[in-house]
């Protein structure tokens, strides 16, 4: 996000530069700079004219080049947005010509969406000397929490742990999908909410009381009744809660207490920072740590492999994904 404000700031100055070649595996911030560019390089009665929008499969390298190559009409820049660039990855090379030699009264933007250019090659190595190359990289499930609460921030909105964690079993880390959800939540509740899990229940329709989260927390207590109830909605609501999604966030979980039992310094800090797990939940872990040694934690680890096979469909003749929970429920808690 640094990296972000930063760009967005040198735009803001009209510290421009002739190429943003914006690509990687997450497209939320590359839609983002794009975007800002569009909105904020030229001013309205300008854009007629100056600004245009390509789209990698309708174009050939030298189509961007000659609408590159024009010069702006009554204005001191033109902009030229190529979207869906990775659509012409097998000729993407040939821009490194042009880069090493941009126009100056062009602002190009490339958007190179979910893959990235060849850093051994050449247009990289061009790009990197005159223009802008930014990598937007996937988060990993353990850092969404954190990227959520620093997009509210300065919005002057808050959220729980729980709640921003029950966003990421629902979403994933899809962060286009989270931060609409978010402004969904901002027209509603006035500057200065704090996002509750109530308040995500009423308004985005995540059950607060039954979700991947409230499972993990029950199998890790060891508490069968509360595991059997909420395994039993996710029978009655197959669509919203794959077993897939669910073996996989328990594995994730019995992993990490593997890792739990190896560390010689079990402090709170030191936990939360070696599994990665917001200091909020690192009491959830201690807990289960007891409630599992580390030979019952390795079996079950064993169990989870099997029944992420049976969850896609190999060797479960047909079971329904139910029965299929309460089988793994009873492997897990015997």
């Amino acid at each position: 996000m640094d990296e972000v404000k930063q760009l967005v700031t040198d735009i803001k100055n009209k510290n421009l530069k002739p190429i943003y070649f914006l690509m990687g595996e997450e497209p939320y911030y590359i839609d983002k700079i794009s975007g800002f560019i569009e909105d904020n390089v030229l001013a309205e009665e300008e854009k007629g004219f100056n600004q245009m929008v390509l789209y990698g499969r309708d174009i050939t390298i030298d189509d961007i080049v000659s609408n590159a190559k024009r010069y702006p009409m009554m204005a001191e820049y033109q902009v030229v947005v190529v979207k869906e660039a990775q659509d012409l990855s097998r000729t993407i090379e040939k821009l490194a010509d042009y880069a090493a030699n941009p126009q100056p009264s062009t602002v190009l933007v490339v958007n190179y969406k979910y893959k990235s250019i060849d850093k051994r090659k050449s247009l990289y190595k061009t790009l990197k000397k005159t223009s802008v190359v930014y990598e937007s990289k996937k988060l990993y499930e353990n850092q969404v929490a954190d990227w959520i609460r620093r997009v509210l921030s300065p919005k002057d909105y808050s959220i729980t742990p729980k709640a921003a964690q029950m966003l990421v079993e629902f979403l994933g880390t899809d962060l286009s999908k989270i931060n609409n959800e978010l402004e969904k939540l901002q027209i509603i509740l006035p500057k200065g909410s704090q996002i509750t899990p109530e308040l995500i229940e009423q308004n985005i329709g995540i059950s607060k009381d039954f979700n991947n989260f409230e499972l993990r927390k029950a199998v890790g207590e060891r508490n069968a009744v509360r595991a059997y109830q909420i395994v039993k909605y996710f029978a009655d609501n197959p669509k919203d809660n794959p077993m897939v999604v669910t073996v996989s966030l328990l594995f994730n979980f019995f992993s990490q207490l593997l890792h739990f039992h190896g560390l010689q310094d079990k402090s709170p800090r030191n936990v939360a920072s070696a599994l990665r797990i917001n200091p909020y939940f690192v009491n959830e872990y201690i807990l289960a740590a007891r409630n599992y040694p580390m030979r019952k934690v390795s079996e079950v680890v064993a169990v989870l492999r099997e029944f992420d096979v049976k969850s896609k469909g190999v060797g479960s003749n047909a079971t329904p994904q139910g029965d299929l929970l309460k089988e793994l429920l009873v492997k897990i808690l015997a």
